[in-house]
């Protein structure tokens, strides 16, 4: 990139953080200090702000740069992303949104610990909260060092590994020092700013053709070297059976993670009441649908705009087709237009990391103070203790999520997250359920559901194609394969299911039909909710 890129993306990224920074700033000196203030932000935002705030919680890294490059390299298959990511809402929407919302505080193990006994879930669900979050954080970490290489020195490795480390301190700024409140607003502001880049990139892509999608399609297809196959399912997850079903299990994780996800569900405690979030989930489904429609027309616009060629010459998985296709649209490298736009989308995808990393990076710490350090404290740590505990943890995972970070800079950033989705959809997703909808659901079905899932999917992710065996693992010199897909899902989702049933059915404890009868009551009236 010229210096004039440089400059310009360096001034934008700049102007977004001291923006964020002043919000958090601000909102440092306004706040209560309490556990509920810095947790939830006070309960306080109404449902068009908290539906925008989850849009921009959602639409991460994975969505703006990784699914429209897998859509820009493998055509069809790259949509699978997309269709997963935006079903996935209607689960939230019917089955856990207004639920989880009447039963529960801060965290996930809120909604368990109503029936169960408290110390051993707690540990459980925020254990595999925290495990979730840091999965889903080194994604975003990945995706910021991808762009931030690409805008100040094409593919340098240095670039990459300062910009992860930034990104890492910057939302334990955000974190530690505003909480709930300050990541609500940065995220808002960067739900914006996604839309309207991603709108005036769709925009653009359709003039390029005269508005007719055939046209792009057919040239999409000619560009990519792989012809109608490209328009077809099966480039990427149709080469023989293995693939088939490694398609399969990314599906059931996309569609079924997103309600296990610590920093999703931790937004529906932000609106004062049930009603309250299922609006928010409203909102959020009508901006996330729009969102994801567009980058179909970005992933293809690349691939008959940029080319999948010039694009892996980029960046092998794909991470930045957006910013090329941006630097074409505008006119090319060397054209005024081009720069401008180039840094512009550069500067949003940036915001968009930000504000995600800040959302997932309040949700782990929250289920370390809130659950981990508070059941071993036995709920004897005040509130204020709490928060303290809380800040400390934000700066602990995000000096891990950096060392994953760097480790796996040469990944895709969607593909990540598709796993990050799948030890949700293993562990959280199953002990949720049992929790709301089964009456003779004990504290041990609570533990073994949670473990019964995160285990399998961790091991199976160790064992699998993503970490050795094949030239594109994290260590491509090793090899203990020993499980042929990269994404577990279709096996360590229905082992959390079967372990939170076999936990159940052997325990000798009793279940209170009383306890459940309450839990029953709040979660479908709100009665007796925070």
């Amino acid at each position: 990139m010229t210096g004039h890129h440089q400059t310009l993306a360096i001034l934008l990224f700049s102007g977004f953080v001291a923006v964020t920074l002043g919000i958090t700033t601000w909102v440092s000196r306004n706040r209560r200090g309490s556990a509920e203030e810095f947790y939830v932000g006070g309960r306080l935002f109404s449902p068009m702000e908290n539906g925008f705030a989850i849009a921009g919680d959602y639409m991460s890294a994975a969505s703006f740069l990784g699914v429209t490059g897998l859509i820009a390299l493998f055509g069809y298959d790259g949509l699978l992303y997309v269709v997963g990511f935006l079903v996935a809402w209607l689960l939230v929407l019917f089955l856990v949104a207004e639920l989880v919302r009447n039963c529960g505080r801060f965290t996930l193990a809120d909604v368990i610990v109503a029936r169960m006994s408290e110390r051993p879930v707690r540990v459980a669900a925020g254990t595999s909260s925290v495990t979730v979050s840091v999965l889903y954080l080194v994604a975003q970490m990945v995706g910021a060092g991808s762009l931030v290489a690409l805008l100040l020195g094409g593919t340098s490795q240095a670039a990459r590994v300062w910009t992860i480390v930034g990104v890492g301190a910057l939302m334990v700024v955000y974190v530690s020092m505003g909480g709930m409140r300050a990541t609500t607003w940065i995220q808002i502001v960067k739900a914006v700013l996604l839309l309207g880049g991603t709108v005036a990139l769709t925009v653009l892509v359709l003039l390029r053709f005269h508005g007719d999608v055939d046209r792009l399609l057919v040239t999409a297809a000619e560009r990519s070297g792989h012809g109608d196959a490209f328009l077809a399912p099966g480039l990427k997850y149709g080469a023989d059976w293995t693939a088939r079903l490694d398609f399969i299990s990314l599906g059931l994780a996309l569609v079924l993670g997103t309600a296990g996800l610590p920093h999703i569900l931790s937004r529906f405690y932000t609106v004062p009441t049930a009603r309250a979030a299922r609006r928010s989930v409203l909102w959020s489904i009508g901006l996330i649908g729009g969102f994801y429609l567009m980058t179909i027309v970005l992933g293809f616009g690349a691939a008959a705009i940029v080319g999948p060629a010039s694009i892996r010459g980029s960046n092998a998985a794909g991470n930045t087709a957006v910013p090329l296709l941006a630097l074409d649209l505008g006119g090319g490298a060397d054209s005024t237009g081009g720069t401008v736009l180039f840094a512009v989308v550069g500067a949003i995808a940036f915001a968009t990391i930000l504000a995600v990393v800040a959302g997932i990076t309040l949700a782990s710490s929250a289920s370390v103070a809130h659950d981990l350090y508070a059941s071993l404290r036995r709920g004897r740590g005040e509130p204020r203790s709490e928060v303290a505990v809380a800040r400390v943890a934000s700066v602990g995972i995000g000096v891990l999520a950096i060392a994953l970070g760097l480790l796996a800079r040469d990944m895709n950033v969607a593909f990540l997250v598709g796993l990050a989705f799948a030890v949700a959809a293993s562990a959280n997703l199953p002990v949720l359920l049992y929790s709301l909808f089964w009456r003779g659901f004990t504290t041990r079905g609570a533990v073994w559901a949670v473990y019964g899932g995160l285990l399998p999917a961790l091991a199976l992710v160790v064992l699998s194609p993503v970490v050795s065996g094949s030239p594109d693992s994290l260590f491509p010199g090793a090899d203990f394969q020993y499980f042929p897909l990269q994404n577990p899902g279709i096996v360590s989702i229905p082992l959390g299911f079967l372990a939170g049933w076999l936990g159940t059915v052997t325990s000798a404890e009793l279940p209170d039909e009383a306890k459940h009868a309450e839990t029953e009551v709040r979660s479908l009236t709100g009665a007796g909710a925070a």
